[in-house]
């Protein structure tokens, strides 16, 4: 291993509508801990990576529960910080056929929304960091975010760690503060040496359109981004076709400054949750560059890891490398015996 991947954002609460009810349609919630940066952490510890969660959880019960949910998977929870304050939340629930999923976020004046400055120490939090990965989630939640995400970024920066970045543009969130989130988008797009983002995440950030078709559309934004941003390295993404929310096809693209790789299409039937799909593809990515993959091998593992979370109940993507490479190989469905 290269060294510690560190991941910045709020650990959730998920609380869900059981199977494909609407919510409180039964006065029943299944639960679960979540959270883009926290899947991602997960997601790298499970695939042996040395993973390290920096957050901010509140002081009870449910920020412990939350904390050794992360550590039971392997991550280093050294690094997250207790505050008062409230646990942040998102309710679930599950579409059927034509009715699409919806979310509704509850963490408005969180622990973590509300972090206090100075309460995150960021040479000790990356202390031997290969990497810091955090998304465009943390500054959404508000302007302690946005000091936050910033300090870690600069942070990062001053001690050489590469920056791994997210776009997971959440509208609602942005929208509950009415916070300008193209240019501190941009700004924190700036530091990143690996980006996760489509052309809709760059059209946004750079404020343009793209024209043509996706793959189109997805070239000129590549483009656009690495001439944009001279610390940009990579940038890498996963491409979603849907006919219900049971069927799907996903693929994958990677461009770096010299060459553009592509990944099969793998036609999905019978999605069990696709939450966390995105952060599976973003963590094995990490992990295969980590070990020295190259770009197609690295872009075939990634997305084969987001196919299989696809299959797996909650947030968290469980799968072992073995099943990850089984499925790049081709290996089948037969029973394993």
């Amino acid at each position: 291993m290269a060294g510690k991947i560190v991941c910045f954002g709020e650990v959730l609460l998920r609380l869900s509508a059981p199977g494909r009810e609407l919510l409180l349609q039964s006065p029943t919630l299944d639960a679960c801990i979540g959270g883009a940066e926290a899947n991602v952490a997960v997601a790298l510890a499970h695939l042996g990576e040395d993973a390290r969660m920096i957050s901010v959880l509140p002081d009870n019960a449910l920020g412990r529960a939350a904390r050794d949910a992360l550590r039971r998977y392997g991550v280093d929870v050294s690094g997250i910080r207790w505050a008062k304050g409230r646990m942040g939340v998102y309710y679930l629930t599950h579409g059927a056929m034509l009715r699409p999923a919806e979310v509704l976020y509850d963490r408005a004046g969180s622990a973590f929304a509300t972090v206090a400055e100075g309460l995150i120490n960021w040479d000790e939090a990356l202390a031997g960091a290969h990497c810091l990965h955090m998304s465009g989630i943390t500054p959404a939640l508000g302007p302690a975010g946005v000091r936050e995400a910033m300090a870690a970024a600069r942070a990062a920066e001053r001690l050489g760690v590469p920056i791994s970045m997210d776009g997971n543009y959440r509208a609602k969130l942005w929208e509950a503060w009415d916070g300008d989130s193209a240019t501190i988008l941009r700004a924190l797009f700036g530091f990143a040496r690996t980006a996760f983002a489509d052309a809709r995440d760059i059209a946004l950030v750079l404020g343009c359109s793209f024209e043509g078709e996706p793959q189109e559309q997805l070239r000129a934004a590549a483009a656009a981004a690495f001439q944009t941003f001279p610390r940009l390295d990579r940038l890498a993404c996963t491409i979603r076709r849907q006919t219900s929310v049971d069927q799907h096809a996903l693929s994958a693209a990677m461009f770096t400054r010299e060459a553009a790789f592509e990944a099969r299409a793998y036609d999905l039937n019978g999605v069990v949750d696709r939450v966390g799909a995105g952060d599976a593809f973003v963590g094995a990515m990490l992990h295969a560059l980590a070990r020295g993959m190259a770009d197609q091998a690295a872009l075939d593992f990634a997305l084969a890891a987001s196919v299989l979370k696809h299959s797996i109940p909650g947030d968290f993507n469980l799968v072992q490398p073995t099943e990850i490479h089984a499925l790049t190989a081709g290996e089948g469905l037969h029973v394993r015996r």
